[in-house]
């Protein structure tokens, strides 16, 4: 049997890089996927890619992560076509940078929405059909949560995944009363199609970060997912409110300390 066989699968995010690989790892797992993204036609390329693959999916409708309508559509879509949700891997990105004294505030606002409020409403919106299964949630947080930056000036993405951590916790806090458990994953400098692009410019200061790691190298889509599906499965029943960082051990060394 696989690891997540017959289980509902909402995850957002889905058109591109991580969200996509969770849906299609999912889909191989056995999940029953539902997803969605503002990029509706790059989330139906991910339907179809699972569907080669001999998996089920469904993109319902386009979503828009930070409109409460929008997601409540399409979490009522998700049950619709199948009866309920076990699993909602809430998974938003908007990195913006710019330094905070000359930074618009709509501009931080807009990110903090994307990133933070859209785990929120997703939650709240599938919350009555996540405890009606027992299910979890898995919210994706990049570690620019859990500390400052002195070369990318992100003030907004970094409250916002500090957010993210924060709800996560208060999330499996309030979840077991109903067997739903929420945990939430911090990744760092994976290697996906964004990521290439975004390190493009030979000046990018994060560009040195990868010879700082521990590991050695980058982490891979596959890192980021292994640890999704673990905590999605039964295999991790007994664990709620925790914070996996995927990162190759490069938050746990002080700066100046790695290779």
């Amino acid at each position: 049997m696989k690891r997540l066989d017959g289980k509902v699968a909402l995850i957002s995010g889905t058109a591109s890089g991580l969200g996509r690989a969770t849906a299609v790892r999912f889909a191989r797992e056995g999940a029953l996927v539902v997803g969605g993204d503002l990029d509706h036609a790059g989330a139906l390329d991910t339907m179809r890619l699972i569907a080669r693959e001999g998996g089920t999916a469904l993109v319902p409708c386009r979503l828009d992560g930070i409109t409460e309508v929008s997601v409540r559509a399409w979490v009522s879509e998700a049950v619709d076509a199948f009866g309920a949700i076990d699993i909602l891997c809430a998974n938003a990105d908007a990195v913006r940078f710019g330094p905070v004294a000359t930074r618009p505030h709509p501009d931080f606002s807009t990110t903090v929405r994307a990133e933070l409020d859209s785990v929120w409403l997703s939650a709240q919106a599938a919350w009555q059909h996540l405890t009606a299964a027992r299910g979890c949630i898995v919210a994706l947080g990049p570690t620019a949560g859990l500390g400052i930056s002195m070369t990318n000036q992100h003030t907004a993405h970094a409250a916002a995944e500090g957010g993210v951590i924060a709800l996560t916790r208060q999330l499996a806090a309030e979840g077991p009363p109903h067997g739903l458990r929420a945990n939430c994953i911090s990744p760092r400098l994976i290697d996906t199609e964004e990521s290439r692009a975004h390190l493009a410019a030979a000046d990018h200061p994060i560009r040195s970060i990868d010879r700082h790691i521990p590991l050695g190298r980058c982490g891979t889509s596959d890192d980021v997912t292994n640890a999704a599906v673990f905590l999605a499965s039964d295999e991790a029943s007994c664990i709620t409110g925790s914070h996996l960082v995927v990162d190759g051990g490069r938050s746990a060394v002080p700066p100046g300390h790695a290779p």
